[in-house]
């Protein structure tokens, strides 16, 4: 027989989190910090009670499923103490029945599917995904007829949009956006009362807000209980072991997702110079030869008149040397109308030579294809790919974004440098972004390896 390996929490906060009494505990902040596992460790304590349920949920069934998400890490653990899977509908059976579920709320009608429900235990995996209404409808649902007393679990990442950021602001730094430490674990109590929610250290305090109960005597609304317990990857021993290099690809990351993601921070934001800033490049004379460039482009088609302040053409070149240096070789950008965009991807496509590789977007639709189309016949003889934006434009920006901040990028000087590095500094704050477009979409034609269209003299291969 083999060694019976203990399952249990590593000390610190992941085990803080385990043992908290709170009805809602939240679990979190940098990356890397347990928490996942937390969540998948919880209902173990429960599951020789024959009518136990726990349900975990993502905000869609791909997040469940994906490699290193909950199902896949579930299936580590609960499949070495006895755990029958039943992969149809995402649930594991213990011995004794006790069942642990994963489920998606994709959308906020999608709560309406847990209508009648009563789950002993919740848990919620990135709570910043889920919309406020979603939770409240959960919470609704959490009850339990099984001997268990009801609670929620729940991990999340910073978000300083998120209406999760202003139900733990009690545990954070209003200024510095960081956890207090001392606070962390501590537990508070509020009533909430429609969409108001009232706060106190200690329930007593709340014993003045009133509701009817069944037989119509006045009587106080039972308080719950929220604690908020941070963590980071520095707080999870077996995964700094297991990937020591985990910690430097948190630190190449982008400014704002850096202080999120390792740092922890709550009250961070997207703001001008905070995703690039000219001082992070190094400006030459020349690229070197052996370099293999992409023009990507971003496409308007209003010209600019007086009173208006349409969208430009943006169009700009971006290198790779083999040593994995980056080079922005050029840069233009026009208001023109539909005629005078053609022009110009024509003219600057000669200008570039047909070793330098085109990159289009295309507009979802039957119409973008035809824009497609019309393009890739104008630019005959040329390799040009296009394919449609996906992700946000700061996610799509991270990229070129991280290897600027690491001194990876360099600009070959050019009367194009100053309007660029000012547009690349504005964003996202600034009103236009064209630039910032057309380079995250060179960059990423480069370092990405995905399926795409390639036509070679007007021809799809």
């Amino acid at each position: 027989m083999g060694a019976i390996r203990a399952i249990r929490p590593q000390p610190g906060p992941q085990e803080n989190f385990l043992s908290s009494p709170a009805d809602i505990a939240i679990y979190g902040g940098g990356a890397g910090g347990g928490k996942t596992w937390a969540l998948l460790l919880e209902p173990l304590r429960h599951t020789a009670n024959r009518g136990f349920g726990a349900v975990f949920f993502r905000r869609s069934t791909v997040q469940v499923r994906n490699e290193g998400g909950l199902w896949d890490e579930s299936e580590k653990l609960y499949s070495v103490i006895g755990a029958a899977p039943r992969s149809h509908n995402l649930q594991w059976r213990f011995p004794s029945g006790a069942t642990v579920s994963f489920a998606h709320l994709e959308y906020d009608k999608t709560v309406l599917d847990w209508q009648g429900s009563q789950i002993p235990l919740i848990g919620f995996d990135e709570l910043t995904h889920f919309s406020e209404k979603q939770f409240w409808y959960m919470v609704s649902r959490n009850r339990s007829m099984c001997g268990v007393r009801p609670y929620i679990r729940a991990t999340c990442n910073p978000d300083a949009d998120s209406w999760v950021a202003r139900f733990i602001a009690w545990w954070i730094n209003q200024d510095t956006g960081l956890p207090i430490p001392e606070r962390a674990g501590v537990i508070r109590w509020f009533v909430r009362v429609g969409d108001v929610i009232s706060w106190a250290d200690h329930p007593d305090e709340l014993a003045h807000h009133k509701m009817p109960d069944a037989n119509g005597q006045i009587i106080p609304i039972p308080p719950k209980s929220v604690t908020f317990i941070p963590a980071k990857l520095t707080d999870n021993a077996a995964l700094m072991e297991a990937d020591p290099s985990y910690m430097a690809s948190l630190m190449s990351l982008p400014t704002v997702e850096r202080e999120r993601l390792m740092g922890g921070n709550w009250k961070i934001r997207p703001a001008a110079g905070l995703y690039f800033n000219r001082r992070w490049v190094t400006v030459v004379d020349a690229a070197p030869a052996d370099i293999q460039w992409v023009r990507g482009w971003d496409l308007a088609s209003t010209p600019k008149t007086e009173g208006n302040d349409p969208d430009a053409t943006s169009g700009t070149k971006v290198g790779k040397t083999p040593d994995g240096r980056y080079f922005v070789g050029d840069n233009t950008s026009d208001h023109l109308g539909p005629a005078g965009v053609e022009k110009l991807l024509k003219n600057t496509a000669i200008d570039d030579g047909k070793e330098v590789q085109i990159d289009l977007p295309q507009d979802p639709g039957q119409a973008g294809k035809a824009q497609i189309a019309t393009l890739v016949k104008l630019l005959a003889g040329f390799n040009v790919r296009s394919s449609t934006e996906t992700g946000s434009k700061i996610t799509r920006f991270n990229g070129f974004s991280a290897q600027a901040e690491a001194g990876n990028v360099f600009v070959v000087r050019g009367a194009w440098n100053e309007r660029w590095f000012s547009s690349l500094e504005g964003f996202p704050e600034a009103e236009h972004d064209d630039d910032v477009d057309s380079t995250s979409r060179a960059f990423n034609a480069i370092v990405q390896k995905k399926a795409f269209h390639w036509y070679v003299g007007g021809d799809e291969t």
